[in-house]
């Protein structure tokens, strides 16, 4: 089993910035491929980003291209989500997902994860 919890959401202006990170407890960090996800009100969950267990492969919505970086602290059982040049249209809850994978590539499928944490806020104002 492992826990997640995110934190470091709020509210920010249009091309503004936040780091969002994602702390895990319960199993070896080092074992899980980690995912950033977001919902915005009345849509389905969607991808954002994604990182392999050590760090050597991440892949982005075509949305977050080139504005959001994706990093992780195996030492610190956290994984990050910078966010810069945030627009309104990145509003939404941003949750945190894991899944026991150790290998090269990454996944952007919902379904493929294993854990989740509760989602932390994001709202960007125009």
């Amino acid at each position: 089993q492992v826990r997640l919890v995110e934190s470091g959401g709020g509210l920010v202006q249009a091309g503004g910035s936040l780091r969002l990170s994602c702390a895990a407890s319960g199993r070896t960090f080092s074992r899980y491929a980690m995912g950033w996800f977001r919902q915005a009100p009345g849509k389905e969950r969607e991808f954002v980003a994604a990182i392999n267990w050590n760090g050597g492969n991440t892949a982005y919505a075509d949305s977050v291209k080139g504005r959001f970086t994706i990093s992780r602290d195996n030492a610190k059982n956290t994984v990050y989500l910078q966010m810069n040049g945030l627009k309104p249209d990145d509003t939404a809850v941003y949750y945190c997902a894991a899944e026991e994978a150790v290998r090269t590539g990454v996944s952007w499928v919902r379904g493929t994860y294993d854990y989740w944490g509760q989602g932390t806020q994001v709202t960007v104002s125009s």
